[in-house]
């Protein structure tokens, strides 16, 4: 996402952006003490981050 957006800094926002992401991607009736974050294999986890970051990133611009 901080690619995408072309950012040359991360920041506060990016940063919890990218958690929530993540966070979302687990679905509830998937949560257990095993499992409470996503693969780094999970390609709805990677796309979900870069999203969110590079929605941050680009919001920090303006």
């Amino acid at each position: 996402g901080l690619l995408d957006a072309q950012s040359r800094t991360v920041n506060t926002d990016m940063m919890l952006a990218a958690a929530r992401a993540l966070a979302d991607v687990v679905a509830e009736d998937e949560l257990n003490a095993n499992y409470i974050i996503p693969s780094v294999f999970n390609a709805k986890a990677t796309e979900a981050v870069a999203s969110a970051v590079k929605q941050a990133a680009l919001a920090a611009r303006q």
